[in-house]
């Protein structure tokens, strides 16, 4: 089985192409949703991250994303930690899924992943997809979608690796700037080249 990896930056709208690759049949594995998986309640992740970081839990014991993302996004120590704790059970689940896809006959599938290239998940992959946006366009639509300042926007962009700094490991770019329609044709571009490469959706 192929395995490429999908990345991008905050807001180029990586989420989007996703569910694009999954119209015209590409198995996803999101690493968001298996974040979200490691963290439910009972899970060993979770009690780490209350013991941590006190106070984000929700009464009813869940993890409260705004309060540990206020926490993490203006300091570097405190992401590292938190990564400490999800990253490795992430990968596990990563392993698990990859496996299963595997194993039921899939020819091809994407890993969707914010940390791709820095967590360097891109070196196990058959080639890296990365969703790109002009910097403007980023910076709105992250401000739209998180209700949030320009200066706090820019302070979450500022916090990942560059769009520009991920440009040099890409297989393929896909420009999500324009029209829905222009991005679609991106994306079927890049199923013909797996066409080619024998490594059918």
């Amino acid at each position: 089985m192929k395995l490429f990896g999908l990345t991008g930056g905050i807001a180029t709208g990586k989420s989007t192409v996703s569910a694009m690759f999954r119209e015209a049949g590409v198995p996803v594995i999101d690493a968001d949703e298996l974040a979200r998986e490691v963290v439910e309640p009972g899970q060993p992740a979770l009690a780490e991250i209350a013991a941590r970081f006190p106070g984000v839990l929700t009464p009813d014991g869940r993890l409260d994303r705004q309060k540990l993302g206020a926490r993490i996004f203006a300091d570097s120590k405190e992401r590292a930690a938190l990564g400490a704790i999800t990253h490795p059970r992430i990968q596990a689940l990563w392993l698990e899924r990859t496996q299963a896809l595997a194993k039921a006959g899939a020819q091809v599938a994407l890993y969707d992943a914010a940390l791709l290239i820095e967590n360097k998940l891109h070196e196990a992959m058959d080639g890296v997809i990365l969703i790109s946006c002009p910097p403007e366009v980023q910076l709105a639509r992250l401000m739209a979608r998180n209700a949030l300042t320009e200066q706090e926007a820019k302070e979450r962009i500022a916090s990942q690796m560059s769009l520009e700094q991920k440009r040099p490991f890409a297989t393929w770019v896909i420009d999500n700037g324009g029209t829905l329609e222009a991005t679609r044709a991106q994306v079927q571009q890049v199923i013909s080249q797996w066409l080619r490469y024998g490594a059918a959706p």
